[in-house]
């Protein structure tokens, strides 16, 4: 049984579960994946129980993109878990330059900061002369011989000058890695691979982060896609998102409702971009001219809160699906933010 369900879609966090159960012969193969992790642990454990699933039968951790809203608790739920965590590698870079503090200093602050070290680098060095000539007058008082002895033979026999003594590591132990993981494991988009049961075919989607990828998963002859946060649908995309039995894609805002929200223009020319968000037009416009027809279910994902309304996404799309009557048949769904979708099994 193959099994797909939806935790949270919106700009406030995105998770999906992707599930395969395979078995014969009194045996049985499970794999489950998380992909993205864009609510906290705590939020996400809460979720998985009300749709039935166990969080401790969780395999690993895919992620789409570094955005907040998809990696919002991917730390802690993967150290909580012990799993892995499956990334582009530019996408991993990302995200640890994100998770990690960055401190900004001025210029003064730096100059004052380099002083100190080189006083203090410059009075290491005047004890370690210090401690050199007080073995040099040790050695010769006790040496019957010194004026026919190797200076340098009784002073490194006689005075042991090691780091320990002389500048002893009293620096606290290091704060917790804050992008410390359980594993690590890289994918590259085009490059088919595989976590148990499933087969996972990424592919590069148009959106403003790192690497963005998104997912085809195989198993037990079902095709299930996710394609959310893309500004447009490429040709890539479109071949992706063929043959599928099941297709989750983005319809985020409604233009005029984007128009005269609230969002400041900067935040608007973006969502608008060809690396934003696709609109429920442009969702539609993908319905109706490049889908090939062939999913059972569809899932409308990524709404806005501000900039869309459940209705008129809905709306916008099964405008599309009419104009084809052999779609007749398709179940609409759409995703939700604050409560979980009830999972499609197969």
């Amino acid at each position: 049984m193959v099994r797909f369900t939806v935790l949270a879609s919106g700009s406030k966090g995105n998770s999906s579960i992707v599930s395969c159960e395979s078995g014969g012969g009194g045996s049985s193969n499970s794999t489950k994946v998380l992909v993205d992790a864009g609510l906290s642990c705590r939020e996400l454990f809460r979720r998985m129980k009300l749709v039935g699933e166990d969080p401790k039968t969780l395999d690993a951790i895919l992620v789409t993109h570094e955005h907040q809203d998809h990696i919002n608790g991917l730390a802690v739920t993967a150290r909580k878990l012990g799993i892995p965590v499956y990334f582009t590698e530019a996408t991993h870079r990302a995200w640890v330059r994100q998770v990690s503090p960055q401190k900004r200093i001025t210029y003064a602050e730096w100059a004052q900061q380099y002083r100190e070290q080189k006083q203090a680098a410059a009075g290491r060095s005047e004890i370690e002369l210090k401690s050199v000539d007080a073995g040099c007058d040790l050695a010769s008082e006790n040496s019957p011989n010194v004026q026919e002895a190797d200076s340098s033979e009784f002073v490194c026999d006689s005075l042991p000058v090691g780091r320990s003594e002389l500048a002893p590591d009293s620096s606290p132990d290091p704060s917790p890695d804050p992008a410390r993981l359980p594993g690590v494991s890289y994918f590259r988009a085009g490059e088919t691979f595989s976590i148990g049961e499933l087969s996972i075919s990424p592919f590069t989607i148009p959106h403003d982060a790192a690497d963005p990828v998104g997912f085809v998963f195989s198993a037990e002859g079902v095709r299930l896609a996710v394609a959310t946060d893309l500004g447009y649908v490429p040709p890539n995309v479109q071949a992706q998102l063929r043959r599928c039995d099941l297709i989750m894609i983005e319809s985020n805002h409604d233009l005029e409702m984007l128009r005269d929200g609230p969002y400041p223009w900067s935040v608007k020319q973006r969502v608008l971009s060809r690396v934003g968000h696709l609109s429920n037009d442009a969702t539609s416009a993908f319905l109706e001219q490049a889908y090939d027809g062939t999913a059972t279910y569809l899932i409308l994902a990524h709404l806005s809160e501000s900039n869309n309304l459940p209705e008129l996404a809905r709306l916008a799309a099964e405008r599309a699906l009419l104009s084809k009557p052999s779609l007749l048949a398709n179940r609409l769904f759409l995703a939700r933010q604050d409560e979980p979708l009830a999972p499609v099994c197969f």
